[in-house]
Order: C-alpha cells, then structure tokens, then sequence
C-alpha cells in the first residue's frame, strides 16, 4: 500500500468534512492523468427518468412519454456561462431490454454545476426527414459534442434503426437548431465502412486561451477516437466526413484493446472528446471486464473508466494507459437501472470555473457527475 504524504491526509480529512467523496485513489495513478475526480452531488443523480413528460413523436403521431424509461449517457457542453448537457432518453416500448426502446436527446441546463434545468421537449430525435432510414425506429443515441474554433458545434451520435448502429455526424451554430449530415463514413472509399457497427466518436480537442475547449487539428487534420469493443482512430477536414486509420493492408486497424490481466479485458469504447495536453492526448475510455481474464473482484460486464496518453503528433501511437480505473460504480445509482451489473459510463467533458467536470450514465438509467478543481 502507498504512503500517504501529510499534505493527501490533510487533503483527505478536507474532503471527507467538506461531503465530498474521492474516488479511487487519494492521487492520479500517473502524472499525465486528468482528475483525481470527486463526488459532490450528495451521492445522488442529477437526471433521471420522467414519466410525465410528453413529445408529438413523427414516426408514430402520437404523443410519447419520451423520457419514461431511461435518462443516460450523457455529452456536455459550455455555451453563454451555462454547462448544456445532452442526455439520452429512452420511452418505454413493448418489452424490457436494452437497445428495444426508443431514444431520443434531452437538454439540462447549469449555471452551477449542481442544479439542472431540463427542457420539456426532447431536442434531437428521429424524424421524418432523409435519415430516417437510419434511425427509425431505435432512435438517436449515446452523444458526443465539440465546439469548433468558430464558435459552431458538432454533435457525434449512434443512428439506430434496429438493424446496424452507425456513427453520425449532425452540426448547429446555435445548439438549437441542427442540421443532421449523415453516418461518418458513409463517403469513405464508396461507402466501405457505411454498414460496419459503429459508434461512440470522440473528437480531439483543447483548451484555447480564453478557456474555451474546442476541436483542434494535429498536422492540418481533425481527429476521433471511436468504436466498441476495440477503439479505432480516424481523420477529416471539416468533421463531418471522416476516413478511418487503415494498415498497409487496407484494413482498419485499432489504436486500444481490451487487455487479458486488467479491468478493461472484456472491451474498450471511446469516451468524452480527448484532449491535447502538454503530456499528449489524454483518452478517457470507458472499460469492460471479464471476471475470469482480467479482474475478479470487479465481476462481468462491469463498466468502468480507464485513461490512455496519445503521442500529440502522432494519434495512433499509445505512450502509456493506466493500471487502475480511476472511475468505477460505487454507490447505488450506478449499480442498479437497465444494467444491473452497473455502469459509470463516461460521454461528456467540460472545462467550468475552473474545474473540469465528467458526466456519465449509471446503469443505462440515469445521469450522473464528478469533479476535478484545476490544480494549476
């Protein structure tokens, strides 16, 4: 066990007096993490299921309890002073299971960081428009959001229209109004990877001089870290059309795997959008284990979170990855829900009054939020 330095006791008795909980280790497992993250929100979620909500659904016409099931798997995002955080909502349909219900995007505002505002109507959802074959009947699911250096957004997503998930790209100058462009790949090599399973696509970015974190370009090129249940890496122009990293071969190629020993054995999904830091780029992931290769006291299927650093001139070269998840469910929102082996299943990042806060869905049914004071 590690020796705790007077100045992480102190620190320890700070946070057990202050009500807010350290997760994992007293410090960062190695100097380039981000975090440690903490507790703050009285062990509760910040968002959870509504049955009361209602929405005019254009694929059926009739009114739906959008949020009725589910509220999880969050992206995030500062506009205006305000944390936006894009949440998946799930209406009950038909019989229980995850991926049998419909999902559409809700929005919760904060000006704190503890107390959130939800709109009533969902703000992303399928329609009756040219993606409809995509997204019908399963819905829009699991985003992640970036700002660009002009102050416009770009939203990744899974289309699921119960056949094949696809990774979408949709953008907005105003995080009202969206204009949907269709899977990422799609104009790849005629459509190579079109009907491939994908998902899960987190764009590079970092913070500018105003504090801002937007996407970036590494050598005139944007870059995302995507897929489950290895995470692959591809680059565009303008992010919206995207070419995955190919071998020699021709074949894509991925840049993490799952790893016998650990407590990502099972699989990785990219996470929140990455960020270029001095040490590289930091990739938070979200990690699966298997009790019987990887960490037994963990148990099956039990998403956690794992960090990996990224050469910042090169994206596909890892420099190094955590032993340890720093973030893993603990308390009881994270372990009960659709997925009652539990989820701290991490999607959206943002840089806030100096702080650095994650979101995350708890067991595909709620949301929940942790902390990191800039220790600059």
């Amino acid at each position: 066990m590690k020796k705790l330095s007077l100045l992480n006791i102190a620190l320890f008795y700070v946070f057990c007096l202050s009500g807010i909980q350290m997760i994992g280790q007293e410090t960062n497992e190695k100097g380039w993490m981000m975090g440690p993250f903490q507790r703050f929100t009285e062990e509760k979620p910040i968002i959870s299921k509504d049955t009361l909500s209602t929405f005019n659904d254009p694929m059926t016409g009739r009114v739906v309890n959008w949020e009725s099931m589910a509220t999880f798997n969050p992206a995030a995002i500062v506009k205006d002073g305000k944390i936006n955080v894009f949440y998946r909502a799930e209406e009950r349909v038909g019989e229980d299971g995850i991926g049998t219900h419909t999902s559409r995007l809700g929005l919760a505002q904060s000006e704190d960081g503890v107390n959130y505002t939800r709109k009533e109507k969902p703000v992303f959802y399928p329609d009756n428009d040219d993606q409809k074959k995509y997204e019908w009947t399963g819905g829009t699911e699991d985003p992640r959001i970036v700002e660009t250096e002009d102050g416009k957004y770009v939203l990744t997503y899974t289309q699921w229209n119960r056949d094949i998930p696809r990774l979408a790209v949709a953008t907005s100058d105003d995080l009202k109004n969206w204009e949907k462009q269709g899977p990422a790949f799609a104009e790849y090599k005629d459509g190579k990877y079109n009907d491939m399973e994908s998902k899960s696509g987190a764009i590079v970015s970092k913070l500018n001089q105003e504090g801002k974190l937007v996407a970036t370009k590494i050598n005139g090129k944007y870059w995302m870290y995507f897929g489950v249940p290895h995470i692959w890496l591809a680059s565009s122009t303008d992010l919206v059309n995207w070419e995955p990293v190919e071998d020699y071969e021709g074949n894509i190629s991925p840049v993490l795997s799952p790893r016998p020993g650990y407590f990502d054995s099972w699989l990785v999904e990219a996470g929140p959008p990455p960020v270029l830091t001095e040490d590289g780029i930091v990739v938070l992931y979200n990690a699966g284990n298997s009790k019987n290769i990887g960490v037994e006291e963990l148990g099956n299927r039990i998403y956690t979170g794992g960090q990996a650093l990224y050469d910042a001139e090169e994206p596909w070269k890892i420099l190094d990855r955590s032993d340890k998840p720093f973030i893993k469910p603990e308390l009881d929102f994270e372990k009960s829900g659709q997925y009652k082996d539990g989820t701290t299943f991490i999607e959206g990042l943002v840089y806030f009054n100096n702080a650095w806060y994650l979101y995350y869905g708890t067991a595909d049914s709620m949301v929940g939020v942790v902390k990191s004071e800039d220790r600059d």
